[in-house]
């Protein structure tokens, strides 16, 4: 109990907190006001920041003391979530551009 006490009184915890949460409303905002017809390009240069995501997790999982069960967690989930999202994203990618080759194709 000690901790969660620690982890809402620590002002620069709370802080952390915040700008996670205001992150979170703003991601959720700007993505759904994007067309349905950007999303597919846009794909590719969401892979190139979570690839700097995922490099961001690996640096705080290695800076983090042993102990520090919460940052070890949320890291090892940043960089799985990060990871999927990398890999979802080239797969969307791949799949859009085999639907253009198909039309070139055709018109031959």
């Amino acid at each position: 109990m000690d901790f969660l006490t620690n982890l809402f009184t620590d002002p620069a915890t709370y802080r952390l907190i915040t700008i996670v949460i205001l992150s979170i409303f703003l991601g959720i905002e700007v993505i759904s006001r994007v067309p349905s017809v950007l999303h597919t390009p846009l794909m590719s240069g969401a892979n190139a920041i979570h690839g700097v995501v995922i490099i961001g997790a690996i640096i705080v999982m290695g800076q983090a003391s042993t102990d520090d069960y919460l940052a070890l967690t949320l890291g090892f989930l940043a960089v799985i979530l990060g990871t999927l999202n990398v890999v979802g994203g080239f797969v969307v990618t791949d799949r859009m551009l085999e639907m253009f080759d198909k039309k070139k194709k055709k018109k031959k």
